[in-house]
């Protein structure tokens, strides 16, 4: 642990620090101080901090490793990296994590985020997004919210972890897929910080600030937050992007340890980003959403009732997270670390969801010839292209309270750690699917009277509307046990003793009838065992393998309500193998990771009310993540997947490759460091490669390989100034993430970004 008083910052890179928790990352910067320094003393620091990088996520006692001692896949990206991506959701920033596919075109919220081959068709069933240690909600997903649709980026993140399977499966929520873990900034004897403008070329307003320093002795403090508003990287025509958020972080240094409280409230929102029609006069800029369409009247449940709703709301999350930690060393080797949090809040989604193909409007006007606008009154002749859209509304208010106990005992050639997991959570969700009408195949395109689908709601083909309340309890017992065999070799095992127990009712008609209850007790055994040769301090390699369980949530028995009710568990078996190799050199670091799996019984629902497929998957593949630096200023770092994913089993998919996923993708991140004018100078830039995917489970549909180039340039002044340039899909690619999810043969698709560039300016403190 660190001393009383001793600097508990970003800028504080040494083992002490570590031992109390804070796990200060590679690259870590935090605050730049006002004298900065030389850009070959920047790089030298940089390589020297990448060898002692350090996680604390994976660890069943809760303590930090280095990176090169640990004996699973991980990846640590820390603020500077962050700042250098420039992503433009949470989820965008999981593409810089080997074996991971994210799908952030669809905005601020409501990724599709895919790991290692799993199965999936949207969300990000096998994601859980930590803070602090601890999940920000126990179900990784629901319909219509992911895990990183709760968390916003700003300046009090410190760095991010990301976990991919090994022992993963055992600690935590049990997550056998990817498990990223966000850690705050903490304060330090020195008050310091950071403000920040920023703008960009699609009107962004963004004001970000963070301080931290000293209240009292042995007692610290971080707080921070942002303003922003802006019309969208894909322009709506008014402000659809909106947020706020406000982070406070407070340390308690203990004799043996520390305490830690946090609190972070977010408000939050943007345009849920859809696929769009694949015709002419589209590209990547378009968006259904403008100020002609966004404001409509819904019609739902048996008595047709109406109700106002502004579909410029968008995604996003209006709530709060708030929680801490208490670490602390016993005599005789004994440790306790205890992480809690509490989450409540609203995340609600409106968007116009295409239904189909554009069409002619003379094929759907009522006289066959022309409609009329039904916000500008602007006749349209008969050979105008329109399409369907769905004004969908989805209001779903969550909570959780989660609680991690681990008591470790840790000898010279031993440790064993015992854990108790617990969170209690909720959801109500309040849908109405559906209220499609005809609307202008063009930017914020209104729709039209003189259409029957639209003048009667009544006639359109399907609507699905719910009303539904659940309750979940997760209780998890964890052991874990690693033993010493001399200084180099070492062998570990973990169990999981799962109990999960879900309440759920579904009005399925907003009629006020119960059409669905489901009481569901299940318990799963999960476990993971590894060995590790760490034949000199600086390399290694290990063999590890698990076996972990996704536990079903509310709206897999929602979906499988059939199979429920006939006895099924509904939980999917992940078993996993992985060897690598870990390297970190003064000027080269390369971890390799080599991987197979395999998920039973997942279910895919292609949408809500339509039937299930239940499926087998299988994957292998090759997870690289490297970085290499000079004393000429310049470095690069490199993280590439390739993989080979089969449909195992299946109604009329087998043998066939896992949807959406590509079989290869790689990112190249250079950057040099140098002087101009007396000014310390970096130039950097990512170059993205993908390569084709399939559209869905049928292999029917190609979605193309691609490629993405970034730059950017960074000057700093010596009085603590930092201007930073940046350009993101430099040449303005209009690849595909994703065809149309709902429908195969419709021509719909979601592109990646366009281009944008952005502009800020920091001083530090």
């Amino acid at each position: 642990m660190c001393n009383k008083g001793e600097k508990v910052t970003s800028q504080n890179f040494k083992l002490s620090t570590l031992a109390i928790g804070l796990a200060v990352a590679g690259f870590s910067t935090g605050a730049i101080a006002a004298e900065a320094p030389t850009a070959k003393a920047q790089e030298a620091r940089k390589a020297k901090d990448y060898i002692e990088q350090i996680v604390v996520t994976g660890t069943a006692s809760g303590k930090a490793v280095r990176k090169v001692d640990a004996s699973y896949a991980i990846t640590t990206i820390d603020a500077e990296s962050i700042e250098r991506l420039a992503p433009k959701s949470t989820a965008d920033l999981f593409k810089a994590v080997p074996g991971v596919w994210a799908e952030s075109s669809g905005g601020v919220s409501g990724a599709n985020v895919f790991v290692r081959g799993f199965p999936g068709g949207s969300d990000a069933p096998f994601l859980t997004v930590q803070l602090q240690g601890v999940p920000v909600y126990q179900p990784s997903t629901l319909s219509f919210l992911e895990n990183s649709s709760l968390f916003r980026i700003d300046e009090t993140v410190q760095f991010m972890d990301a976990l991919r399977g090994g022992p993963s499966s055992v600690v935590s929520a049990g997550q056998p897929g990817l498990t990223t873990n966000f850690i705050l900034k903490e304060g330090g004897e020195a008050t310091e910080g950071r403000f920040k403008y920023s703008t960009s070329d699609y009107g962004l307003q963004r004001l970000d600030a963070v301080v931290s320093g000293r209240l009292a002795e042995d007692l610290y403090f971080m707080a921070g937050g942002y303003l922003q508003q802006s019309s969208g990287i894909r322009d709506a025509g008014f402000n659809s992007e909106k947020g706020r958020q406000f982070t406070v972080n407070i340390t308690k240094v203990l004799d043996n340890g520390k305490l830690n409280l946090f609190s972070r409230v977010t408000d939050d929102h943007g345009v849920w980003y859809l696929p769009t029609p694949l015709v002419a006069g589209v590209d990547n800029g378009y968006t259904q959403l403008g100020p002609l369409n966004r404001q409509a009247t819904i019609q739902f449940g048996p008595d047709g009732e109406r109700k106002a709703i502004d579909i410029g709301d968008g995604r996003g999350w209006k709530g709060a997270i708030s929680g801490g930690s208490l670490d602390l060393d016993f005599d005789d080797g004994w440790s306790l670390v205890d992480r809690f949090a509490y989450t409540s809040g609203d995340a609600n989604t409106l968007g116009l969801v295409p239904n189909g193909s554009p069409v002619a409007l003379s094929t759907v006007a009522d006289n066959g010839v022309s409609a009329v606008g039904a916000a500008s009154q602007k006749t349209y002749d008969g050979d105008t292209l329109v399409q369907q859209l769905g004004r969908w509304v989805v209001l779903k208010q969550i909570e959780a309270l989660t609680n991690d106990l681990a008591i470790t005992k840790k000898s010279d050639n031993y440790q064993a750690t015992l854990g108790l997991y617990r969170s209690d959570y909720s959801a109500k969700d309040w849908w109405s699917l559906g209220n499609q009408a005809y609307h202008l195949v063009q930017a914020g395109g209104e729709a039209l009277s003189g259409i029957d689908c639209n003048d009667n709601q009544d006639s359109c083909d399907w609507n699905y509307d719910i009303n539904a309340v659940g309750d979940g309890k997760t209780t998890a017992f964890y052991g874990a046990f690693e033993y010493k065999f001399g200084e180099r070799w070492s062998a570990d095992i973990g169990l999981r003793n799962e109990n999960h127990q879900i309440d759920y009712t579904v009005d399925e008609e907003l009629d006020g009838g119960i059409d669905q209850t489901v009481a569901y007790d299940q318990t799963d055994l999960s476990w993971t065992a590894g060995v590790n040769w760490q034949f000199s301090d600086a390399a290694g390699v290990f063999l590890r393998a698990s076996d972990g369980a996704k536990m079903p949530s509310f709206d897999d028995f929602r979906d499988n309500y059939d199979a429920y009710s006939a006895g099924e568990d509904l939980i999917k078996d992940v078993t996993q193998y992985e060897l690598g190799y870990k390297l970190a050199l003064d000027s080269l670091n390369l971890y390799a990771t080599g991987f197979y799996n395999e998920v039973k019984g997942d279910i895919f629902v292609r949408q809500p009310g339509a039937p299930a497929e239940v499926l087998t998957n299988e994957a292998y593949g090759l997870e690289l993540d490297a970085a290499y630096f000079n004393d000429s200023g310049f470095s690069i770092k490199m993280n590439g997947t390739l993989q080979h994913t089969e449909i195992t089993q299946s109604p009329s998919n087998k043998g066939n490759q896992a949807q959406r996923q590509p079989k290869w993708q790689i990112r190249l991140t250079p950057s040099y460091d140098f002087e101009v004018a007396g000014l310390d100078s970096t130039l950097y830039g990512t170059l993205s490669a993908v390569g084709d995917r399939y559209g869905n489970n049928e292999n029917s549909v190609v979605l193309d390989g691609y490629e993405k180039l970034d730059i950017g340039l960074i000057v700093r002044t010596d009085g603590g100034i930092k201007f930073e340039l940046g350009m993101q899909n430099v040449t303005d690619e209009d690849a595909l993430t994703e065809g149309d999810p709902r429908s195969a043969d419709a021509a719909n698709g979601r592109y990646i970004m366009p281009r944008t560039a952005t502009f800020n300016v920091s001083y530090d403190f």
